[in-house]
């Protein structure tokens, strides 16, 4: 990508409305643009680091699920089966009507509607034990703030397992958490995995993924010794070393639930046993805020000089600049940029060296090769990385 055709409005002004450091750069950045209210658009930047972290999420369900996609305008008809209808958290729920003066809403979560497309295939236990996911919008109305930690529409990664039994349900529920930990430890998160409250989900377990930030709306304890945390306020000491709490502020970038029957009950998903007994579906559901992960993984990766992306959600891992208008400098850049086969963005645009380097800096590239004095000078190539290391490279095929 040239940067002369990058669709993004990168910025060195600050953000005056930007009330998390991680809103801040993203707009900086030329991210994402706010319409107001919680409701954000992506650029083509922000699309592209969107994808990446929708990618690593997607590598590791593929191994424990399948891929669906529901619906995203709902009718009332399931939810009032589950007795949710306009009691989902309070008042969060996007509600219209049609020209028929049906109910219907936007979806907030999709238990009742994953409920609604399985249990026509879910017969005997020969349909059992099996695993869905999808990755897409969802809408709550909540109190928007703090850029996309906290938006109206948002994208998710939900999963929904089924299963005969609860010891069934267990070993999902343990593989899940696995899963989970190698999709954080991939972006480059640092987390915890507590226990917690399942609150209008339903079910009678479950487990929450925990990014510290200054910028989270979320509490947690951690204990100053070892990796034990909790979400129990009375919590004094830690429970496995004995060394005290320290109470830290958070971001959920996952949770995972045991539902149980909860949803298997009241929407009739039952099946027949191998005995030909009746018996209803244990359930569990596995969600991860996509979106959400952009904010955390810069509130935890950022410096002075912008965002510092790992490898696996950066943009661009290489930006090339252009140090010299010497036709040399300038040529043998065009030659590195057309043999890259890695994302690649070309600072050709008639700018001040330094703005391409804060550019550079501010986008989270991982490295910057520099096409300057010093190639006029040695024929050598400097290579920079995000964190300030140099290196010379005497040829192209030592990038």
């Amino acid at each position: 990508m040239r940067r002369s055709n990058l669709f993004a409005t990168i910025s060195k002004e600050s953000v005056s409305d930007a009330d998390c450091r991680s809103e801040e750069l993203m707009q900086k950045a030329g991210l994402i643009h706010s319409y107001g209210s919680g409701t954000f658009g992506y650029t083509h930047l922000g699309k592209k680091v969107l994808d990446n972290i929708e990618q690593v999420v997607r590598d590791e369900m593929d191994e424990v699920a399948q891929e669906v996609r529901m619906n995203l305008l709902q009718t009332s008809k399931l939810w009032k089966e589950s007795a949710r209808w306009k009691n989902f958290e309070g008042e969060e729920f996007f509600h219209l009507k049609n020209r028929d003066d049906k109910d219907f809403c936007l979806a907030a979560t999709h238990e009742e509607a994953v409920v609604g497309m399985t249990r026509k295939f879910v017969q005997s236990y020969r349909d059992l034990d099996f695993t869905v996911y999808q990755i897409g919008r969802k809408f709550r109305d909540d109190h928007a703030r703090k850029g996309l930690l906290r938006a109206k529409e948002f994208t998710m990664k939900d999963a929904y397992s089924f299963h005969q039994n609860k010891e069934k349900l267990d070993e999902k529920f343990d593989e899940m958490i696995e899963v989970y930990c190698q999709i954080f430890d991939r972006l480059g998160l640092e987390y915890y995995v507590v226990g917690a409250e399942n609150g209008s989900m339903g079910g009678n377990s479950s487990r929450e993924f925990l990014a510290e930030s200054e910028a989270g709306s979320d509490t947690y304890l951690k204990c100053t010794k070892c990796s034990y945390a909790t979400k129990d306020s009375e919590t004094e000491k830690c429970q496995e070393c004995g060394s005290e709490m320290k109470k830290s502020t958070c971001i959920e970038i996952g949770h995972c639930f045991k539902l149980g029957t909860r949803y298997s009950d009241s929407m009739n998903l039952n099946f027949t046993d191998n005995k030909e007994q009746k018996r209803t579906v244990e359930m569990g559901c596995y969600g991860i805020g996509v979106s959400r992960l952009l904010s955390a993984i810069i509130e935890q990766n950022n410096d002075k000089n912008g965002i510092n992306w790992n490898q696996k959600v950066s943009a661009f891992k290489t930006a090339i600049i252009i140090a010299s208008e010497n036709e040399k400098a300038v040529n043998k850049a065009e030659e590195i940029y057309s043999k890259l086969d890695e994302e690649t963005i070309l600072f050709d645009r008639e700018t001040s060296v330094g703005e391409k380097f804060a550019e550079a800096n501010l986008i989270g590239a991982q490295r910057k090769i520099i096409l300057g004095n010093k190639f006029l000078e040695t024929g050598k190539i400097e290579i920079e990385t995000r964190g300030g290391e140099t290196r010379l490279a005497e040829n192209t095929s030592q990038l």
